[in-house]
C-alpha cells in the first residue's frame, strides 16, 4: 500500500493552511506505518523456506539417531521343523556356519575348546583343531578361502585354512569376542553388548558400529550371528530368541521365537542354551542348534497369526 503525500507542502505565510496540513500528516502516520508493515510481512513471506506450506503442514526434521524414534513394528515368527539331524552333545557351540554341503563350527569351554568340519546328515567330526587349553573359542565366520575365530576374553582371533585348519595369522581386537559373521565386505562381530562392530578381514582396522535397539530400548547379549539376505541374525544369550536386526539402522526387523524346539526328553541330559545359526544360500535352508544339544534342526519360519508386536 502506498499513500501519496506530495502535494501536502507547508505554506511559509499562513498559520490555518500549515495547522491543518500539520494535522492530515499526523492522521496519515498511522496509515503509513501499516503500510510498511504490510509490505515487510509479504517479503519476509516470499523469502522463507517454508514458503507454502499450510498451517496443517509440518517441517521436515531431522534423521533420527537409533533409539529416537521407534520403526515399523517388528515382526514376529514361530517355526516349522522341516528335518532333524544328530549334533555331537558334547559340543559346546559358539558359531556354526554351513558351506558346500558341509558344517563348520567352533565350540567352546576352556579346555575343549575347537574348530571342526561336520557332516550334516550324520553329525559326524571330519575334521577338527583343538584350540590351545589357555583359549575359550566362541564365534566363527568365513571369508574366501579362510575360516576366522574369536576367543572369549582372550581379546585373540585365530585365520585358518579352509582346506587344512593350519592356523595361518592370528589378530587382535579390543573387549570380548562373542559371535563373528562376514557381509561380504567386512567381519561383523558382537560381543554381548548392543553393538555390533565391523572389522576389515585383511587389515582388522575397525571400520564402524552400529547400535542394536528393539524399538528404542538397547537390545543386548548379542550373541552368535549369521549374515541372511540382507539382514544380521542374532542369537540372545540365555533366550530362545533370534533377532533379525537391520545392520544400517540397528533396528531389529523381527522375532523368531524358538521356544519348545528341543524336546523335554532332549532336555533330560545336560544341555546348554539355543546358539547356533547357519545358513545354506543355495538351498536356502536354515540351521539352528544349541551348545551340548543332541540335535540339530532345520527349520522354516511361519508368521505369528497375533502379527507384529513392539
Amino acid at each position: 500500500m502506498t499513500i501519496q503525500t506530495a502535494g501536502i507542502v507547508p505554506q511559509r505565510d499562513g498559520r490555518a493552511n500549515f495547522r491543518r496540513e500539520v494535522l492530515l500528516l499526523w492522521l496519515c502516520l498511522p496509515l503509513l506505518f501499516l503500510a510498511a508493515c504490510t509490505e515487510a510481512g509479504e517479503a519476509e513471506r516470499a523469502t522463507s523456506p517454508t514458503s507454502g506450506l499450510s498451517a496443517s503442514s509440518s517441517s521436515p526434521t531431522s534423521p533420527a539417531t537409533p533409539g529416537e524414534q521407534i520403526p515399523a513394528r517388528a515382526v514376529r515368527y514361530g517355526y516349522r521343523v522341516v528335518q532333524v539331524y544328530p549334533h555331537d552333545p558334547a559340543a559346546f557351540t559358539q558359531g556354526l556356519l554351513y558351506h558346500d554341503g558341509f558344517l563348520y563350527e567352533s565350540t567352546g569351554l576352556q579346555g575343549q575348546s575347537s574348530l571342526r568340519k561336520v557332516e550334516l546328515e550324520t553329525g559326524r567330526v571330519l575334521q577338527r583343531f583343538d584350540v590351545s587349553g589357555q583359549y575359550f573359542a566362541e564365534g566363527l565366520a568365513l571369508v574366501g578361502d579362510r575360516l576366522y575365530q574369536l576367543t572369549w576374553q582372550s581379546r585373540l582371533g585365530f585365520v585358518y585354512d579352509l582346506r587344512t585348519f593350519a592356523v595361518q595369522r592370528l589378530f587382535n581386537y579390543r573387549g570380548e569376542g562373542w559371535g563373528l559373521t562376514h557381509d561380504g565386505a567386512s567381519l561383523i562381530l558382537s560381543d554381548g553388548t548392543n553393538r555390533l562392530r565391523y572389522f576389515h578381514p585383511e587389515t582388522f582396522d575397525p571400520q564402524r558400529e552400529v547400535e542394536v535397539f528393539d524399538g528404542q530400548r538397547p537390545l543386548t547379549l548379542l550373541n552368535e550371528l549369521e549374515y541372511i539376505d540382507g539382514e544380521v541374525w542374532a542369537n540372545i544369550w540365555q533366550s530362545e530368541r533370534v533377532a533379525r536386526i537391520n545392520p544400517s539402522t540397528g533396528q531389529v526387523l523381527g522375532w523368531i521365537d524358538l521356544s519348545g524346539l528341543l524336546s523335554a526328553e532332549d532336555r533330560r541330559r545336560p544341555v546348554d542354551v539355543l546358539n547356533g545359526i547357519a545358513y545354506d544360500p543355495q538351498g536356502r535352508r536354515l540351521f539352528v542348534t544349541g551348545k551340548l544339544w543332541p540335535k540339530l534342526f532345520e527349520i522354516e519360519l511361519v508368521q505369528s497369526r497375533s502379527g507384529p508386536t513392539r
